[in-house]
């Protein structure tokens, strides 16, 4: 995906040959379904405000500053979109103590499967307050730096940083149970 190919459809847009919005749309449909999906966890729901996140886009292209890449400002465009609709209609989520602690029952440890574990760490990740879910979703789902998951939630780096160690903490205390070893970290 390049920034060169997303700065000359921004201009073609702007200057009037609207159709050049397709080729964005293209090249980002899926990232930003994925990013909706993984705040929400429904398809159908993440489809929608994708499509609504596209709109704004479109809206907004002539107040694109070009301080920092179009895909960062379309992903905070995104994440804030997000925010506002989850804030709006909440997921239903389960508290971090109502997670059943899954067992394989095969296993001789009683330990859990790989994907077992996945499932697990990323039920537990939903079910965190927003505030440190949304951080956990766009630093460790979507491999933002801590700079860039900032400019997507439009806080400082700090608060994010704040925000990433409480969440994993939060987690560590759950999960260190269920899963009968440390999370695997990626530091901040």
């Amino acid at each position: 995906m390049s920034a060169a190919e997303d700065q000359a459809d921004v201009e073609k847009v702007v200057a009037g040959d609207t159709s050049a919005f397709e080729n964005i749309v293209r090249r980002w449909q899926g990232p930003l379904v994925n990013l909706a999906y993984r705040f929400c966890r429904d398809r159908g729901r993440a489809e929608e405000m994708a499509q609504e996140a596209f709109l704004r886009a479109f809206r907004s292209l002539a107040q694109w500053r070009r301080e920092a890449a179009f895909s960062t400002w379309l992903f905070a465009l995104a994440t804030n979109l997000c925010c506002s609709e989850l804030r709006r209609i909440p997921v239903r989520t389960v508290g971090l103590d109502d997670i059943v602690e899954p067992r394989d029952h095969r296993a001789i440890d009683g330990g859990l499967e790989h994907e077992d574990r996945d499932q697990v760490v990323r039920r537990a990740v939903f079910a965190l307050p927003p505030k440190y879910r949304e951080a956990l979703i766009l630093f460790y789902f979507h491999d933002m730096d801590i700079a860039t998951t900032a400019r997507s939630l439009t806080l400082p780096e700090g608060t994010v940083k704040a925000r990433l160690s409480r969440g994993r903490e939060m987690l560590r205390n759950k999960l260190s149970k269920q899963l009968g070893e440390p999370l695997v970290r990626k530091e901040a």
